[in-house]
C-alpha cells in the first residue's frame, strides 16, 4: 500500500512538473507572438506612413504637372508669335538691303 501511496505520488510530481514546464513553453511562446506582433505592426506603420508620402508626392506631381501645361499653354503661343515676328523682322530686313 505504500509502494502505490509512493508511485501515486510521484506520477503526480512528473505531472506537476511536466505541467509546470508546458505553462513556461506556452509564457515563453506567448512572449515571442507578441514581440513578432508589435514588429508587424510597425512595419504596417511604416507602410502606411510610406503609402501616405507616396500619395502626397503623386498629388504635387499631378498639380505641377497641371501647372506646367497651363504655363505652356500660354508660353508656347508667345514663343510663336516672337519666332513669326523674328521671321518677318528679317525677312524685311533682306528685302530692304538690296
Amino acid at each position: 500500500m505504500e509502494d502505490d501511496v509512493r508511485q501515486l505520488l510521484a506520477v503526480l510530481t512528473e505531472i506537476r512538473d511536466n505541467q509546470r514546464m508546458q505553462l513556461e513553453r506556452q509564457s515563453e511562446a506567448l512572449a515571442l507572438q507578441r514581440e513578432q506582433f508589435a514588429v508587424v505592426q510597425k512595419q504596417q506603420e511604416r507602410a502606411e506612413r510610406l503609402q501616405d508620402r507616396a500619395e502626397a508626392i503623386q498629388t504635387r506631381s499631378g498639380e505641377l504637372v497641371a501647372k506646367s501645361r497651363k504655363v505652356l499653354a500660354i508660353v508656347l503661343p508667345l514663343i510663336l508669335v516672337l519666332v513669326i515676328i523674328l521671321v518677318v523682322y528679317v525677312a524685311w530686313m533682306i528685302v530692304h538691303r538690296y
